[in-house]
């Protein structure tokens, strides 16, 4: 009906997938522009109890920035226009740490094994773990493009600490490798995906790190694994259970999805 009603084709459409046309892409942004201005409407002409106001500190990686805080940012202050978020991106192992120690009050993190007791998390996504190598010609290509990669030789880029460390342990004792070449271990994904890019090794991490790399980046990697539905990378809000009742972040709380 909207596409008879605008003239224009908004999908394309074959026999395994959907995509948004041109016009489509147009429609969607119009339509979240909408929705955001009704939202601050209702806000305004609501009188119920005065407006939530003060400094709301929310630590997460520079992915999770442009990957999954916008749209949690934009429901929260079309409802609270008057509170002033203060952003600290960082590497993504330190999010629960920030939480837990008070340093922020709320941070985007992936679920470790233990949950800590004082905290809450609220689950955003399940995301996909990929193992990325060097698409250019290079000696670590060679080595993983061949039938049976021997993987105790191969370099691996290993993030220094949190749950994306815990995974590529885990894919080491699948694979029987005790003793694994590791080049560098690193604070933060994103420079993990760039050292893949230079030609240094390969690595374990979230495809969202991959997907949202500069492209330049992107196009010197590719893609060896991704992991299944039965090993879900768990990617959430917490903070501390003690301080969901405090207004600010009671508010928060209340507009994420889960």
């Amino acid at each position: 009906r909207l596409e008879e009603d605008l003239g224009q084709p908004l999908f394309v459409r074959d026999n395994r997938t959907v995509t948004l046309t041109e016009a489509g892409e147009e429609l969607r942004v119009f339509a979240q522009q909408t929705l955001l201005q009704y939202q601050q409407l209702r806000h305004t002409l609501d009188q119920q109890g005065p407006s939530l106001s003060g400094e709301l500190h929310i630590f997460c990686s520079v992915t999770a920035a442009y990957s999954h805080l916008p749209p949690i940012l934009d429901r929260f202050r079309a409802e609270h226009p008057s509170v002033e978020i203060k952003l600290t991106t960082g590497d993504a192992a330190d999010a629960m740490d920030k939480v837990v120690t008070g340093e922020a009050d709320l941070a985007i993190a992936g679920k470790p094994e233990t949950l800590p007791g004082a905290v809450a998390f609220s689950m955003l996504e399940n995301l996909a773990v990929v193992l990325i190598a060097p698409a250019l010609p290079c000696p670590v290509r060679n080595q993983v493009s061949v039938d049976k990669p021997d993987w105790s030789t191969v370099p691996f880029i290993m993030a220094d600490q949190g749950p994306v460390r815990r995974r590529i342990e885990l894919w080491f004792r699948r694979h029987k490798i005790s003793n694994p070449q590791i080049y560098a271990t690193v604070g933060g994904h994103e420079a993990m995906v760039s050292m893949v890019a230079l030609g240094c090794g390969v690595a374990l991490l979230p495809e969202v790190v991959l997907e949202n790399s500069p492209e330049p980046v992107r196009n010197r990697v590719m893609i060896l694994e991704r992991s299944d539905e039965k090993t879900p990378f768990e990617l959430g809000v917490c903070a501390q259970k003690k301080r969901l009742h405090e207004p600010l972040i009671d508010a928060f709380w209340k507009i994420l999805p889960n």
